[in-house]
């Protein structure tokens, strides 16, 4: 007796859909049309003769039966496709790789010719935002996050706990940085909107209060290429101005580092564990293993 089967291309079209509950999100990420996604979700409620999703005024909804069907027909989906890379010998396709935009441009990119070098038919796609792609419903293959003083709720990697020093281009001071209470006469620019200046400055034993907290002045792309431009002093990751300073744009101005927290690399709960997907992960936690264990002032 033949498996009563509805078409795969339908399968397909109401997974991707009722993972993002948007038809113009399921067209975008499979690429079809908007129209091609309705009407092959429309021909599988008619062939179940169940109703997959609710209109809702703002957007779609599943419906108690659509949420028991995706998540059984994603568990296939995800059989079928993992079957069928295993037939495969070597790591291939495109990955989504969601970043921190600072961590994507100084940690990750410069990087990546080192992993084409293993893994040429593998094209990563990194997309730097500040937002946290959703890896549950396959926005990004993983992504990489700052976590404060913790972990994530999702599975995830520590990749990088590297201390947060002071920084400055080296012809800021020509004379040198001796008392870390210099910083006060420049701009002082950090990595993130958080009151760090104020924790710096205790760890260098500077009176409470001293060292007024600045206002969020810019990103963090911009806060870095501030202190390279001569602007100001900048607090932030080593991990993101290690570049920088190898280059002699930046110099760290004193041995006083703190630790905020860690960046991570999260995954889904139940992604798809492709072979490049492994590879990766495999690889970028290798490539990283310095970023790892750095002695701190404080903690």
């Amino acid at each position: 007796m033949g498996r009563p089967l509805p078409p795969l291309n339908a399968l397909r079209a109401f997974e991707a859909a009722g993972r993002h509950e948007s038809f113009s999100r399921a067209a975008e990420e499979l690429s079809v049309s908007h129209s091609a996604i309705s009407r092959h979700v429309r021909g599988l409620e008619d062939r179940l003769g169940v109703a997959l999703f609710r209109d809702l005024p703002r957007g779609l909804e599943l419906s108690q039966a659509g949420r028991s069907y995706l998540l059984r027909v994603t568990a296939a989906l995800d059989l079928i496709s993992d079957a069928t890379e295993e037939l495969g010998e070597t790591p291939e396709g495109q990955i989504t790789i969601s970043s921190e935009p600072l961590f994507a441009r100084k940690v990750l990119l410069p990087r990546l010719a080192r992993f084409y070098d293993q893994f040429p038919d593998v094209e990563v796609r990194v997309e730097a935002s500040d937002a946290l792609a959703d890896v549950e419903r396959y926005e990004a293959d993983l992504a990489l996050r700052f976590a404060f003083r913790g972990t994530l709720d999702a599975p995830s990697d520590l990749i990088s706990d590297t201390p947060l020093y002071v920084y400055a281009a080296p012809g800021l001071r020509p004379q040198g940085w001796s008392d870390p209470a210099e910083v006060l006469n420049y701009r002082r620019y950090k990595d993130r909107e958080s009151e760090v200046w104020q924790r710096w400055g205790r760890l260098a034993g500077l009176d409470d209060g001293i060292i007024p907290e600045e206002r969020w002045r810019m990103g963090t792309n911009l806060a870095i290429e501030a202190a390279v431009q001569g602007h100001g002093v900048y607090l932030g990751g080593a991990e993101c101005a290690v570049n920088d300073c190898q280059a002699g744009r930046l110099e760290p101005c004193f041995d006083i580092g703190l630790r905020e927290g860690a960046m991570r690399l999260v995954q889904g709960t139940q992604i798809r564990r492709r072979k490049a997907v492994r590879a990766f992960r495999e690889w970028f936690l290798d490539e990283t293993a310095d970023l790892r264990g750095w002695p701190c002032s404080e903690g």
